[in-house]
C-alpha cells in the first residue's frame, strides 16, 4: 500500500500522529457531508428511501468490515456509552456476580458497569496494568484469563487499550468466557478500521465502535453488533423507525408492538441522520477498498525504522507481537517539561500522558513524519 495523504486535507507541514484522538476526514467524506448538509435546505428532496436505504448500506458495510454473517445484527448508535447502556439493559444479573474490566479502561466502558454493580449487588474486578513494558501484554492477558470464573457475568474489554495499544487476546478470552457462560462485550473503537477483526471467528456477544476515530467518520455516530443472546431484547428507547412496518409513513399511527428484525430494535432514534450516515458510509467504502490488513501493515512499515531508535534514546516500547502498529506507546525515561509545547511548535501533534507518548499513525503519514517526531523528541531530551 502506498501513502494516501492526497485523500486528506491535511497541510503538508503538519505531522498528525494522533488519530486515536480523532481522525481527519477524507476529502470525499467532507464533500459528502457538505452535500448532505445542503440537501437539508431543500427538505422536499428528502424522500422515503433516504430514511432507510443509506442505513441499510451502512450496516452491510460494517458487517463486511468485521465479518458479521448477517447485517441485520448491526445497530446504528450515537456513541459507545449508548451501545454499552443497551448491553447493560439486556444482561441477566445475579447478586454476587463479577464484571471483569482492565485498568484505566475508557470511561464509556466503565461508568455503566459501576452503575449496574451498585444496582444489582455485583463486584467490578479490575485487572491492573503490569508495571513491566516487555511482556506486558502477555502478563496482562494471563491475568485477565485467570480472573474469569463461575462468578463472572460479563467481561467488558477493548481489543486494543486506548492509552498504550496493548493487544488483548480476544480469542482466548472468548473461549474462557464461554466455559463460564459469561458475556464478552468489546469496545472496538480503537481497533476496528485499522486492525483486522472477525466477529465470526471471535464470536463476541456484542461489539461497540465509535465512528470518529479509525472508521474515519464524523463525531456522534457509531455502529454496534449484537449477537444471538440479545435477540428479543429491550432497547433503551422506543422510537418509531425501529418498529415493524415503519417504512409505511401513512400507517404510522397504527401503533405496532413488534420491532424491526434482530438488532434494529437497538438503533438510536433518528438513525437516518441524513448528514452523518452518508459520511460514515463513504468512509467505510474507502476503508474496505484499502483493506484493513493493508492499513495495519502500512503503519508497521513506516514506524519500523524508528522503533529501535526510540529505544536507543532510553525509551521503552512493547515488543512487536504484544502491541498493534496503528496505536502504541513510548515510555520516556523521564518526564520532559514542555514537551507537548515543543512538539506543537513544530506542528507535530500527538498525545502525551505523564511519561508516556501515545503514537497513532495512519495511511496519511510517512516515514518522514516519524523522522520529524524522532528528532524533535531527541532534541527535547538533550536539554
Amino acid at each position: 500500500m502506498q501513502n494516501q495523504r492526497h485523500k486528506f486535507r491535511l497541510p503538508e507541514e503538519v505531522t498528525y500522529l494522533n488519530i486515536a484522538y480523532m481522525s481527519p476526514l477524507l476529502r470525499e467524506v467532507e464533500e459528502v457531508g457538505l452535500k448532505s448538509l445542503s440537501k437539508k435546505a431543500l427538505p422536499y428532496e428528502i424522500g422515503l428511501d433516504d430514511f432507510f436505504k443509506p442505513v441499510e448500506l451502512l450496516k452491510k458495510q460494517f458487517a463486511q468490515l468485521v465479518d458479521i454473517g448477517d447485517h441485520r445484527n448491526v445497530a446504528i448508535i450515537p456513541s459507545v456509552s449508548y451501545g454499552m447502556a443497551t448491553v447493560a439493559n439486556n444482561i441477566p444479573y445475579r447478586k454476587g456476580g463479577e464484571i471483569v474490566v482492565v485498568d484505566e479502561q475508557f470511561p464509556s466502558n466503565i461508568y455503566i458497569w459501576q452503575k449496574m454493580a451498585a444496582r444489582h449487588g455485583l463486584t467490578i474486578r479490575t485487572i491492573p496494568a503490569p508495571k513491566v513494558i516487555p511482556q506486558k501484554g502477555k502478563v496482562w492477558n494471563a491475568q485477565v484469563l485467570e480472573a474469569i470464573s463461575d462468578k463472572t457475568i460479563l467481561v467488558a474489554l477493548p481489543n486494543v487499550h486506548w492509552a498504550d495499544g496493548t493487544f488483548f487476546d480476544l480469542a482466548a478470552i472468548r473461549e474462557k468466557t464461554q466455559r463460564h457462560d459469561a458475556f464478552l462485550v468489546i469496545d472496538g473503537t480503537q481497533s476496528i478500521g485499522a486492525l483486522p477483526f472477525s466477529v465470526s471467528q471471535i464470536k463476541p456477544d456484542a461489539v461497540i465502535a465509535a465512528g470518529y476515530k479509525w472508521l474515519l467518520g464524523p463525531y456522534s455516530l457509531g455502529l454496534a453488533y449484537f449477537g444471538e443472546r440479545f435477540e428479543g431484547g429491550d432497547p433503551i428507547e422506543e422510537n418509531w423507525i425501529n418498529r415493524l412496518g415503519s417504512e409505511n409513513f401513512a400507517g404510522l399511527v397504527n401503533y405496532q408492538p413488534q420491532y424491526q428484525e434482530k438488532a434494529a430494535r437497538f438503533s438510536v432514534g433518528e438513525l437516518s441522520n441524513f448528514i452523518h450516515v452518508p459520511m460514515l458510509s463513504k468512509a467505510l467504502e474507502q476503508i474496505l477498498d484499502w483493506g484493513v490488513e493493508n492499513i495495519q501493515d502500512y503503519c508497521r512499515r513506516i514506524a519500523a525504522p524508528y522503533i529501535d531508535r526510540f529505544r536507543e534514546l532510553g525509551c521503552e516500547l512493547a515488543d512487536d507481537d504484544e502491541r498493534c502498529h496503528h496505536l502504541f506507546s513510548i515510555r520516556l525515561p523521564r518526564q520532559i517539561e514542555g514537551l507537548k509545547e515543543k512538539l506543537d511548535a513544530e506542528k507535530i501533534y500527538i498525545s502525551i500522558r505523564g511519561d508516556f507518548i501515545r503514537v497513532a499513525p495512519h495511511v496519511f503519514n510517512t516515514e518522514n513524519d516519524f523522522d520529524r517526531f524522532y528528532h524533535c523528541l531527541k532534541k527535547a531530551m538533550e536539554k
